[in-house]
């Protein structure tokens, strides 16, 4: 038996060598990486598709997948108190935001993230899948909401990767202005590219391009063209962020990190833990069937374990549907844009998405009151983007509406920020003077970039 083991070791000892000596060195010593997708694998239409399957992905991580900057807009603002410990989140809810908050930083990222591989994805199905023309509009689009969420969110002076040549490259700060023009001329791409095709896809972009062109305007003051804008979008219109498969895999992280974990409540003007919030809305006390919110016996404070929790109900679960723009944001840009003309009519419009029904992810609104008229432009606009407030909660545009109201409207930051000049009964400190997120710490590393050009509205 042992002899029979020694030749059986010998023959194998001898194959083993015959076959180390076909081999070259490279062979044995190279290895494939499973998560390194070589260059040439997406120079075809399956790669084309894979670049715009990862860019969908990234456009969820930049809203609804991610703790994004509509959340931290939010909490800047007055639809999210924080109810963490986290020092990232508490500074935010303080008004007092550094350049070097790392969840800010990852929100930047996934922004730019997003509008990178949207480009990168609208040229690869141009070259490969050239009639796909919802798809490579459905890209256009992406990165113009983009440009357009980090131009309503981060201060004056970004620096937007420059992709004149084909590839993306550093570059210098933009101003508020250029930063909405480029979002504009994204979504102006959007609807050359889907033309006048009539499948599914094509006119989801068709619409959710004129909300966002409508946005852009409304954001340089164009209000004329932004009314033009939304014309001929149907009352049925929404594009939703859906959340495929079992909880766990891919989860609306507004319902994880607010109702789930508890670190987020929503806020209100009457504050539980002290106070009024000055110019805060009250998205709790006002009891709108737009906001829902309930208070859990069992749950009384968030993770924090001393904040009193005020449950959001938009989203109310892991798989709730999120709108990114839809028939409801359509007609906030046509009554702003009648109000500019002192058109009558403005008033018409919100009363109409009063009485419904108007859908709007899980909810159904109907049979709210109607509004009238308080008299004056002041109070008139104050009406309208309380009317945003409610409607559009939590989808990353109430920081950037307070911002139009300085810029655009002519109010004050004490006259319509959260908190202005009074304190955080939270931290029992003072709020401070931030009314935008800050480009991050990370984005130095640019040379051609040295900080915003200011914090201004």
């Amino acid at each position: 038996m042992i002899r029979y083991i020694t030749r059986y070791r010998a023959v194998a000892l001898a194959a083993a060598v015959v076959t180390l000596g076909a081999c070259s060195r490279d062979r044995l010593l190279g290895v494939t990486d499973p998560d390194i997708i070589a260059p040439d694998n997406l120079n075809s239409a399956d790669g084309a598709e894979g670049l715009r399957v990862g860019t969908i992905r990234v456009f969820k991580l930049m809203t609804a997948l991610d703790e994004s900057s509509w959340f931290y807009g939010g909490l800047l603002v007055d639809e999210w108190k924080s109810a963490d410990t986290f020092t990232q989140r508490d500074e935010t809810d303080q008004r007092n935001v550094t350049e070097e908050n790392s969840l800010v930083t990852v929100a930047y990222r996934q922004i730019h993230r997003a509008r990178i591989q949207a480009f990168s994805a609208a040229k690869a199905l141009q070259t490969f899948q050239p009639t796909a023309r919802g798809k490579i509009g459905e890209m256009f689009f992406i990165k113009g909401y983009a440009e357009l969420q980090s131009a309503l969110d981060f201060c004056n002076g970004q620096p937007f990767a420059d992709l004149s040549t084909g590839t993306p490259d550093i570059n210098a700060a933009i101003d508020g202005p250029a930063a909405f023009n480029t979002a504009l001329a994204s979504f102006d791409s959007a609807l050359v590219a889907v033309g006048s095709a009539t499948d599914t896809l094509s006119l989801r972009v068709k619409y959710s391009s004129q909300v966002g062109r409508a946005r852009a305007l409304l954001a340089t003051g164009k209000f004329a063209e932004a009314g033009q804008a939304v014309a001929g979008i149907p009352r049925t219109f929404t594009f939703n962020l859906t959340w495929p498969g079992s909880q766990g895999i891919e989860d609306n992280l507004i319902w994880g990190l607010a109702t789930s974990a508890r670190r987020y409540t929503v806020q209100d003007s009457a504050d539980t833990q002290g106070g009024r919030i000055v110019n805060a809305m009250p998205f709790v006390s006002a009891q709108d069937p737009r906001v829902p919110t309930t208070k859990v016996a069992t749950l009384r404070f968030g993770f924090d374990g001393v904040t009193p929790y005020d449950r959001q109900g938009v989203y109310p679960a892991y798989n709730s549907p999120v709108p990114v723009a839809n028939y409801v944001d359509a007609q906030l840009a046509l009554a702003e844009s009648q109000l500019a003309a002192s058109n009558a009519a403005w008033l018409t419009t919100l009363n109409d998405l009063r009485t419904g029904p108007t859908n709007i992810g899980t909810l159904t609104i109907s049979g709210l009151a109607p509004l009238t008229d308080p008299g004056t432009l002041a109070a008139r606009l104050q009406l309208l983007f309380r009317e945003r407030a409610f409607w559009t909660f939590g989808r990353g545009q109430r920081l950037g509406d307070l911002r139009r109201l300085i810029r655009q409207h002519g109010f004050t930051a004490a006259q319509v920020f959260p908190g202005e000049g009074g304190i955080n009964p939270r931290k029992n400190a003072a709020y401070g003077p931030d009314v935008t997120l800050p480009v991050p710490q990370a984005e130095r590393n640019n040379q051609k970039y040295t900080g915003c050009i200011d914090r201004k509205a």
